[in-house]
């Protein structure tokens, strides 16, 4: 007892110190996890750890980051993405596979091992890739909708994998069929059609008891009114169709993916994410923890040349190989380059994949552990690609992006400064009225986009003053500033208001205390980019508890009257050059109008409420 408690304080002081460092100096979590693991690595080993068997546990972690995945999902865009599944992800495992197969050939290897090798590299870190992808806000994004696609076709692809590698078997007959991923193969002695059937039939049940059975059973454990019993039922089904899934031999993270699909149209969906996540954010880390801890550096220092040359091989060949299939697919320019830095490595499934090769003698444990070596530097390596793609490749590309600003040919009394979500709907009211503008943004692409609509707007940097004076800025009645970053709406509200002091200037705020920042640089026409839509949803809520259309109108002018009056008094007393904060006149400005307003509109509210009962 008292070796497992100093085993779980060790890993969770290494995950303390290391990730938040990591994550502190733009490195991601996933190298904070790796590092950490290295650095425990020599305490494992001195404590007679089985860090092989603690990797094997972690794998769990994979398991429910893909049913949480699964959740995520609908069935209908799992559907959508079929074209890109079948030809993106398995155009990338045959043609992955075929050139690390042939590289395994020419450097002396044998058909069936070169086969192995190259179906064993092909598949990449679903954990690392997803995980990372999140963290950055780049899974939604071209290039990380394609990499996510090649990684479930991978996931679906590691079955015909495993039943591929007995077929390969070298030196005599193959060794009875043991657990695909450690656990016991009930259909391995079965006939294949039995088999297939059986499978099949597995398949069918997890559709069924997410269909049929989840919702009678958490609405039997919401009687109990017990948080932790929903946290049970949600691990406890997680496990369930993991086990299942290893007894018919198919990968368990591929049944928790089937699973979770099924139920993301339930309403219980939130619930299971929210209990599984944190038992899926630490099995995950302990997984990375647990590759960092095997890399065998005795064996490294020993075998460098192999180790670095098949490292180099795996990365550039599947690099190569993703950014033919991305120019295929038409994934152009940097997402380009995000789908295949993102998907270099090789993947946890390898893992696998190496002990059933061994265990099936396709492989030797001498090559098995160079394999294995590789598997762990490579995917050690993919945080560093992530950095090269955000330092180099997305700033080359943006640069590649820039040219000369527009010639403005047009000069009129209206600038809009940005047309995306803001300034495109500006423009639409003021043309229906018969007002042209002069629209100036930055963003090429979008530009060229709106052409095909008959939208005209200009390419440039709208703070740059030299655009603004062949705009006709000396001569415009009004400057609208709509721009997305709260720096460059500052910049140009800074310069409008001080070099044009009879152009009235409407800017778009982000938050309330970006509003009192552009009153004290004197713009007097302000609108926060949220705040009607909120102000529409209060009167909505209103109506929703009983109060008519007309009161709940009324109540809502009640409270923008009062919050525009007391903006102003507030925002008098800001200043630029200290954070709200530690502004103490202003705090206790806010204080005395809360203590004064807040009774004041309540009793208001009270009073419509109560004239419309008397109506």
């Amino acid at each position: 007892m008292t070796g497992l408690l100093i085993l779980a304080f060790l890993i969770l002081f290494a995950m303390i110190v290391a990730v938040p460092l990591a994550s502190r100096f733009g490195l991601g979590s996933v190298l904070g996890y790796l590092l950490a693991g290295m650095a425990i690595a020599p305490v494992l080993a001195a404590l007679r750890v089985d860090v092989a068997g603690m990797q094997g546990f972690a794998e769990f972690g994979v398991v429910m980051m893909l049913f949480i995945v699964g959740l995520e999902l609908e069935p209908k865009k799992l559907w959508a993405m079929r074209q890109r599944l079948i030809g993106v992800g398995g155009g990338q495992i045959v043609l992955s596979v075929a050139v690390l197969a042939a590289i395994a050939l020419v450097v002396g290897q044998t058909w069936q091992v070169a086969v192995a090798i190259g179906m064993i590299l092909a598949v990449s870190s679903t954990a690392i890739v997803v995980q990372t992808l999140t963290e950055k806000g780049l899974l939604r994004s071209e290039g990380g909708q394609a990499s996510f696609a090649v990684l479930l076709m991978q996931d679906v692809a590691v079955i015909p994998m495993l039943a591929l590698l007995p077929l390969l078997a070298v030196g005599g007959a193959v060794q009875g069929a043991e657990a695909r991923h450690g656990g016991i193969n009930l259909v391995a002695d079965l006939p294949a059609w039995q088999a297939a059937i059986a499978t099949l039939a597995a398949v069918a049940a997890v559709v069924l008891a997410g269909a049929y059975l989840v919702r009678p059973v958490f609405r039997f454990i919401a009687m109990a009114n017990l948080r932790e019993m929903f946290t049970a039922v949600g691990l406890g089904f997680v496990i369930g169709i993991s086990l299942l899934m290893t007894f018919v031999g198919l990968s368990p993270a591929l049944g928790a993916f089937l699973a979770g699909v099924v139920l993301a149209n339930s309403e219980y969906r939130h619930e299971l994410e929210s209990d599984i996540a944190p038992f899926k954010g630490l099995l995950l880390g302990l997984f990375f923890i647990t590759v960092g801890a095997g890399i065998d550096f005795a064996v490294v220092a020993e075998r460098w040349r192999e180790v670095l040359f098949w490292a180099a091989v795996v990365i550039a060949a599947k690099i190569a190989v993703l950014l033919m299939i991305a120019r295929i697919a038409g994934i152009r320019r940097q997402m380009g380059w995000l789908f295949a830095l993102s998907l270099a490595q090789a993947g946890e499934f390898a893992f696998v994949l190496i002990a059933f090769a061994v265990s099936n003698r396709v492989l030797t444990q001498d090559l098995a552990d160079l394999l294995l070596l590789n598997v762990a530097l490579t995917m050690f390596i993919t945080p560093l690609l992530f950095i090269l793609y955000d330092k180099v490749v997305a700033r080359m590309y943006c640069r590649e992006l820039e040219r000369d600003a527009d010639v403005i040919e047009e000069e009129n009394p209206i600038i809009i400064a940005g047309r995306g979500r803001v300034g495109g709907i500006v423009d639409r009211m003021l043309d229906a009225a018969g007002h042209r503008s002069t629209v100036i943004d930055y963003d090429s692409e979008h530009i060229e986009q709106m052409k095909r609509f008959g939208v005209r707007a200009f390419f440039g940097d709208a703070t740059r003053p030299d655009l603004l004076a062949s705009a006709g800025i000396a001569r415009a009645k009004l400057l609208i500033v709509a721009l997305d970053e709260r720096e460059q709406i500052d910049k140009l509200v800074r310069y409008a208001t001080a070099n044009f002091p009879n152009l009235h200037v409407i800017a778009r705020a982000k938050d309330r205390d970006h509003v009192y920042h552009l009153w004290a640089m004197g713009c007097r026409d302000i609108v926060r980019e949220t705040y009607d839509a909120a102000l529409r949803m209060g009167r909505s809520a209103f109506e929703a508890l009983g109060v008519d259309r007309q009161n709940a109108q009324a109540m809502t002018d009640a409270f923008e009257e009062r919050d525009r009056t007391s903006m102003v008094e507030v925002a008098d007393l800001y200043r630029l050059d200290v954070p709200s904060w530690e502004n103490e006149p202003l705090l206790a400005k806010i204080k005395e109008l809360r203590a004064e307003w807040d009774p004041k509109l309540r009793e208001m509210m009270d009073d419509i409420v109560a004239r419309g009962r008397q109506l």
